[in-house]
């Protein structure tokens, strides 16, 4: 219980450092393209094929549900219906823990080497806040472009369940797109993106603690990429209950 204490408060810590102002305004400027690229456009190809196949299962499993229940249901309801849960949970909490996976280790890796071959020794040496510098861009890389993620993957979901639907033929596309188009409100759909937000920052600050901390060599750096990936998970499924608990009871 004291070693996990001890670690959150490093990690607040740790935090202290990197909000700060940068102190070289055109080479953060650099890395924070090349953060944009690293952890957001290169995570495109993944998040489109899960969002795909995972708008086709809501939208089977939606149908399903509506079929055997007693009550006669529209078949427009299997468009809302898959339009509503990819907005409130599947697309930003299941493609976050998706990113958690690939990103988290991603960040790990990148800046655990850096320590284990002493170069964050060096950019401290030199006066340099490594934390700011390491840290910062992959914090604001991350909050601007999981959202956009988050909409390209609410997006291919309904087009996934939209095939579906066309391949099996359980229900037409006339009222599927009926269904997508029916009334949802405007707050669930800020909720989606707020908490995508709150999820991009801990995808980016947990990985990051575990790997400027690690101490020894390659195989530690492995050990950290994988508690990394495990912790951020947790911390995204805790968070995602607590803004669940806050924002829609």
């Amino acid at each position: 219980m004291l070693k996990f204490l001890n670690a959150i408060g490093e990690y607040f810590l740790l935090l202290g450092k990197v909000a700060k102002r940068p102190q070289k305004r055109k080479v953060f400027s650099k890395i924070l393209m090349r953060e944009i690229h690293d952890l957001g456009v290169n995570s495109f190809g993944l998040v489109l094929f899960t969002s795909i196949f995972v708008g086709a299962v809501v939208a089977i499993q939606m149908y399903n549900n509506f079929r055997s229940s007693s009550i006669p249901i529209p078949m427009s309801f299997v468009g809302y219906a898959t339009k509503a849960v990819l907005i409130l949970e599947f697309s930003p909490t299941i493609i976050s823990v998706v990113l958690a996976g690939k990103v988290g280790s991603y960040i790990t890796s990148s800046i655990g080497t850096m320590r284990v071959t002493e170069q964050i020794d060096a950019l401290d040496i030199m006066g340099v806040n490594s934390a700011n510098l390491l840290i910062l861009p992959k914090i604001i890389a991350s909050v601007i472009f999981n959202p956009l993620l988050i909409a390209i993957s609410i997006v291919f979901g309904i087009w996934g369940g939209y095939l579906a639907g066309v391949g099996t033929g359980n229900w037409s596309a006339a009222d599927y797109i009926t269904g997508i188009q029916m009334y949802m409100p405007t707050h669930f759909i800020w909720y989606a993106f707020f908490k995508t937000a709150v999820f991009a920052f801990l995808i980016a600050t947990i990985p990051a603690y575990f790997g400027y901390n690690v101490s020894g060599g390659s195989l530690e750096v492995g050990r950290a990429s994988t508690q990394a990936v495990v912790w951020t998970i947790v911390a995204v499924i805790i968070t995602n209950l607590i803004l669940t608990q806050m924002f829609l009871s």
